[in-house]
């Protein structure tokens, strides 16, 4: 049985040229990126060409960009970092705010922090998952220290307007953060145009290796570093490089393309018409641009939803054993985001959203890939249908 995996929210196959350009830092250049002799001068230069790529596809200096193991650990980073630098220099500054929509990584932080005297403000968002700019102009305080909003959704894929956010936070002389581990290389990043100061970055959701991500920090932006050691990273992030997965990283950026992105939209909106033909279905996040006649998009206003994300409600009848039942067929999806799969709480972003529990425990996540066919779409889209009149049919209250 061939198997159709459709949970590249999660993580992504590496790339084949990826996977070619890190061979030869795993056997034949393998030198630690901090020895001064030729074969540690040899990595380093394969990491200084990597954080080049990184900055310029965000628009910022290569010297801005600090490689960490993920997003999980940049975004740490980022809030401890910031509110440690605040407190060790005893600038009054101990407020952070957020929103309910997170990564868990960012809203576990917060919950930490808090019991390290933080002030943390969670931001309501709407029926789509946007932010209340409202509310968070009027939530900035001199105390506050950052805002950090999360750019793609990891769940109901909505892309936030960075660019009204940064707006808000550059007028009220906060500093600005965006966990875009998810948006990354799929839409607009441009870290000058949208006010960025902090924003972070992952290589194995776009077809890179995982263990390996970023941070830019703007230039004189001061924080504590979470590890202690030998001073790398410009004395932010202690620890030896990971060179084979930093030069997979770069190159990742430089084969994503513009087609890749439009030949997703077309499959997503495909996936996304087919199933909500099934009765009693709804579609969490933003809506997608449709498609016209000539199979051209409208591209103002710029795409509100990943190219890649479908959040389907199926209401009465739970998205585990959707997904169980889909399986069998060799389909992969998900119910939410993989790091908290383990969890028999619903979703905290389809709560803030406004779903019921029902609502939510009945909701499917499926994210395609560049490496996604009409094929295994099509194949989707027969399968469905029949798994969920079953368990309709078996639910007794659906």
């Amino acid at each position: 049985m061939k198997t159709i995996y459709m949970d590249n929210a999660a993580t992504t196959r590496v790339d084949d040229e990826v996977l070619k350009e890190m061979i030869p830092y795993f056997t034949e250049k393998y030198g630690n990126a901090s020895s001064m002799h030729f074969f540690g001068q040899e990595a380093k230069s394969a990491l200084e060409k990597s954080r080049k790529i990184i900055a310029k596809e965000i628009g910022a200096k290569s010297e801005e960009i600090i490689f960490t193991s993920g997003g999980t650990e940049a975004n740490n980073l980022t809030l401890k970092g910031l509110f440690f630098w605040n407190k060790e220099n005893e600038t009054g500054k101990n407020h952070i705010i957020t929103t309910r929509i997170e990564h868990d990584c960012i809203l576990n932080t917060c919950k930490w922090l808090e019991r390290q005297g933080a002030q943390i403000t969670f931001i309501d968002v709407d029926a789509e998952g946007f932010v209340n700019l409202k509310e968070l102009e009027n939530a900035i305080t001199d105390k506050t220290i950052v805002v950090s909003v999360i750019h793609g959704n990891n769940e109901i894929g909505t892309i936030q307007d960075l660019e009204a956010i940064g707006k808000i936070c550059k007028k009220k002389g906060t500093l600005f953060h965006t966990d875009a581990c998810q948006s990354f290389t799929k839409t607009t990043l441009d870290v000058k145009k949208q006010n960025l100061d902090l924003v972070t970055l992952n290589a194995h959701k776009i077809h890179g290796p995982k263990g390996v991500g970023a941070l830019y920090i703007r230039e004189g932006i001061k924080i504590v570093p979470l590890f202690h050691g030998g001073g790398h990273e410009r004395k932010i992030r202690s620890g030896t490089e990971n060179v084979s997965s930093v030069v997979g990283f770069g190159k990742a950026i430089e084969v994503a393309n513009k087609k890749d992105i439009e030949k997703m939209i077309v499959m997503r909106n495909k996936i996304i018409d087919g199933i909500l033909k099934i009765p009693n279905t709804r579609l969490n996040g933003a809506a997608p641009l449709t498609e016209t006649k000539k199979g051209l998009f409208n591209k103002a206003p710029e795409e509100k939803r990943l190219c890649n994300n479908v959040n389907i409600s199926f209401n009465n009848i739970e998205g585990e054993s959707i997904g169980g039942y889909l399986e069998t067929f060799g389909i992969c999806t998900s119910t939410g985001s993989a790091c908290a799969s383990h969890s028999l709480e619903s979703s905290h972003v389809l709560k803030s959203i406004g779903l019921t529990p029902v609502q939510a425990n009945s909701t499917l996540r499926i994210s395609i890939s560049k490496y996604t066919t009409e094929e295994e779409v099509n194949f989707l889209l027969e399968k469905l249908p029949q798994v969920v009149d079953k368990l309709r049919k078996m639910s007794p209250i659906a």
